[in-house]
């Protein structure tokens, strides 16, 4: 027999709606470890630990190099990611070469992990057609789809990839990340729908960091949490703290395992911040959100508590740091200079690469323009 007092308390539905996903955290602000048995769990040796905390140090000097350049005007559109390093990093440090990856425009850092170069990336930026080859250095295939642009899209890409991943038995999944604003999106509903109605092994990150473009996340939905969207389409969901390192590579670690072993897609909200501009086109952060906030937050970043805790461990210290960012920098001085020595695009060379087999009219335009020399 139904209660309908219960089943019409409709006050009681969202108080339990706020209280359904409790944040998993290992490491807190202050750098200790306040769940022992997550970092047993996670099975980080040492040396695991250092190399984590070497690829978060790889994402920001990427950032902070890629704001310098777009400053001189050497880049073109770029997102920034600072912040976000345990969120994008320690999330992909799960996954494997096989995994397929779906990553939105701020999330250059996880393709570089797979072995992309950053001189690439940089061609991405500027919209050139080497930017969109994905290989190593020397020609081995990277597992990755294009920085999507349009927001939510690569949700439904990630899917049908998924899927198909399934359906040809492989030992792999495909992991896919938008932020708050793009979980609003319709494509990323459907891509955890139909990835939950198919059990296909999909890790959906949602990078809660705070804003979509200017738009607060108190604006963007009523939802208390967006990893309830998940529920909708019968996925697992849970809410991590995306300042840390440690729950963040645990949370997608049993994610993938459970996708891939066919019970189909987890959703993955993180808690995070994007502490710089959405983007280099112009936006001025301070005009939706105040310097305080913004100080309160870089206080909170993924990197100073990983520092801390592994500092305390004596893993690591200021002598190691300096001497990585010093070998980062070469590495990515050499990638510019790679960068800026590739032929830049003409306007036939860009009708080349429209179609594989050119119509007649685009031959007749590469000839002329080609004449021109242009």
């Amino acid at each position: 027999m139904s209660n309908s007092k219960q089943i019409l308390d409709f006050k009681t539905q969202l108080e339990l709606q706020d209280t359904a996903f409790p944040m998993l955290q290992i490491l807190n602000e202050e750098g200790k470890i306040v769940d022992e048995d997550g970092l047993k769990r996670a099975e980080l040796s040492d040396e695991k630990l250092v190399e984590l905390f070497k690829s978060m140090l790889f994402a920001r000097q990427v950032d902070i190099r890629s704001m310098k350049l777009a400053k001189q005007g050497r880049m073109g559109f770029f997102g920034p990611h600072a912040g976000q390093e345990a969120s994008q990093m320690a999330s992909a440090f799960a996954f494997t070469d096989e995994d397929w990856l779906f990553p939105g425009y701020r999330d250059l850092p996880q393709i570089y992990s797979k072995g992309w170069p950053i001189w690439k990336g940089l061609l991405w930026s500027r919209g050139h057609q080497l930017g969109n080859e994905y290989t190593t250095d020397d020609g081995k295939p990277v597992n990755s789809w294009f920085p999507q642009i349009i927001i939510g899209a690569q949700y439904v890409q990630a899917a049908g990839v998924a899927l198909g991943l399934k359906k040809r038995k492989k030992d792999a999944v495909a992991f896919v990340y938008t932020g708050d604003g793009g979980s609003s999106q319709g494509d990323t509903y459907e891509g955890i729908n139909f990835a939950g109605a198919y059990k296909a092994p999909l890790v959906a990150f949602i990078q809660n960091n705070g804003f979509a473009i200017s738009t607060p996340r108190s604006l963007q939905t009523a939802a208390p949490h967006l990893a309830a969207k998940g529920w909708a389409a019968g996925a697992p969901s849970i809410v991590v703290d995306g300042m840390d390192a440690i729950a963040m590579y645990l949370a997608s670690k049993d994610a993938r395992a459970w996708a891939v072993a066919g019970n189909g897609p987890v959703v993955i909200e993180t808690i995070t911040n994007r502490l710089e501009p959405h983007s280099t086109a112009g936006d001025d952060p301070l005009r939706y959100r105040t310097k305080e906030d913004i100080d309160a937050w870089w206080k909170k970043e993924p990197l100073v508590r990983m520092r801390k805790f592994l500092t305390d461990k004596g893993l690591w210290d200021t002598a190691k740091e300096e001497a990585y960012i010093a070998e980062l920098d070469a590495r990515i001085d050499a990638d510019i200079k790679k960068a800026n020595n590739v032929e830049k695009q003409k306007i036939s060379s860009f009708i080349k690469n429209t179609l594989e087999v050119p119509s007649q009219a685009m031959l007749e335009q590469i000839e002329k323009f080609e004449s021109e020399g242009k």
